[in-house]
């Protein structure tokens, strides 16, 4: 498309009614896996960071896992030109962005991008107010195919009919994308993002620890225990082209081996959005393992697209179940305290149900599951004994429970 002709495109599709406009469908029956710039890089960003990370996402054996999008957050941005056009930085991006789409693109992966729904992002760049239909015509001319939509510099603004707004921008465009809708949690989104966007945030930001809050004086960012009790009640919103999204990872961005396992486990098990944002080019083997854990990923990625609960609380120690496809389930055992705990969980007197999914995995009623420990990637036996395991501090156990034939098995009998 020329830009005589998309300019045109433009003008037609802002005279047009939006009554038939609607979010792209097929783009996110799983929760997007990728990566994005700003956890690690904020706004020292260029367009060899972008090459290189999307050579990495391939050679670390990332995109085979399922990771796709590469997503350039905050800072990319020049100036509009004289007819209002976005422009990238001219010497961070001096290629241009179509050219950088279309080198991802080679590469088997896709492009994302960053705005915001305000005057400017919040890195002070030109935001999108005013400029939807425009910017959305100008992502689409360039080939992009996933855009992070924040929420500053907003005053005066519904959150509901200002991410509208960019959701029909996005449908007149032509170009299906992905719109990641950022505002923080600030206005329930998961009230009525499901309509607008493919996913939606949570909270504030993520920050790389345990369990803390970081106060940058008019806001704070949180880490990760913090980020996941902020999930509490949120879970009937989520599904296929509809997530819960309680931030970007900071897997391998500085906290402990073991916190990182945890950080990826709990995420899975929330299905969430798996958008990693360490440096890809620099990282671990440790990292690496963790972000490619194909039998974790599984269970984020699971067809269903039921997020976990929380199934019993014991202070420090908390248990998990998540509903899978076949009758299967996930269960994670969360140690938040500072020593080793011990578990025991006796299958004959638990009934695991989730009125959710309407799916009970009725242990006591003689079903059989066999263990799989997903980390260790060793069998644990049946639900026919109990679990008697010892969780190390600030980490998990994560099991997957493979439903048997035959004693309640999957050919139907209680045995």
């Amino acid at each position: 498309m020329t830009r005589k002709h998309l300019i045109a495109a433009i003008v037609l599709s802002m005279a047009a009614p939006s009554l038939e406009a609607q979010k792209f469908e097929g783009l996110a029956p799983t929760p997007p896996m990728g990566w994005n710039s700003w956890n690690k890089f904020a706004c020292d960003v260029d367009e060899a960071l972008i090459r290189e990370t999307a050579r990495a996402m391939v050679s670390s054996g990332m995109k085979e896992a399922g990771y796709q999008y590469v997503n350039i957050d905050d800072c990319w941005h020049g100036e509009r030109d004289e007819r209002g056009f976005i422009q990238p930085h001219p010497e961070r991006f001096p290629s241009g962005m179509k050219a950088l789409a279309d080198y991802v693109h080679s590469l088997g992966l896709k492009l994302g991008i960053y705005s915001d729904a305000g005057w400017k992002t919040c890195g002070g760049r030109p935001g999108s107010r005013g400029r939807e239909f425009q910017d959305a015509a100008t992502y689409a001319e360039w080939g992009i195919d996933y855009l992070k939509y924040d929420w500053c510099d907003t005053e005066g603004l519904a959150a509901r009919g200002a991410y509208l707004t960019m959701r029909d921008a996005l449908f007149a465009a032509g170009r299906p994308i992905v719109l990641s809708i950022c505002e923080w949690g600030d206005n329930d989104p998961w009230q009525w993002g499901a309509e607008i966007g493919h996913l939606w945030r949570t909270t504030g930001d993520i920050y790389p620890c345990w369990d803390c809050e970081h106060d940058h004086g008019t806001w704070s960012s949180w880490g990760v225990l913090r980020i996941l009790d902020m999930q509490d009640g949120l879970r009937g919103h989520a599904g296929p082209e509809h997530w819960n999204d309680p931030d970007m990872m900071e897997v391998g961005n500085g906290m402990s081996a073991s916190e990182d396992r945890a950080h990826f486990s709990l995420w899975a098990m929330l299905a969430a959005p798996l958008i990693a944002g360490n440096d890809l080019r620099t990282m671990s083997a440790e990292t690496r393992a963790i972000l490619t854990h194909e039998e974790v990923i599984a269970v984020d990625q699971d067809p269903l697209g039921i997020q976990g609960f929380k199934y019993r609380d014991h202070g420090d120690v908390e248990i998990w179940f998540k509903p899978l496809a076949g009758e299967d389930w996930a269960m994670l055992v969360l140690n938040r305290g500072e020593e080793p705990a011990g578990v025991t969980f006796d299958w004959s007197h638990e009934e695991v149900a989730d009125d959710l999914s309407d799916r009970s995995a009725s242990f006591h009623r003689g079903r059989v599951f066999e263990l799989r420990d997903l980390w260790a990637q060793a069998s644990l036996g049946t639900t026919r004994r109990p679990l008697e395991a010892t969780v190390p501090p600030h980490d998990v156990l994560m099991l997957r429970l493979d439903r048997l034939a035959g004693e309640g098995g999957r050919d139907g009998s209680e045995g």
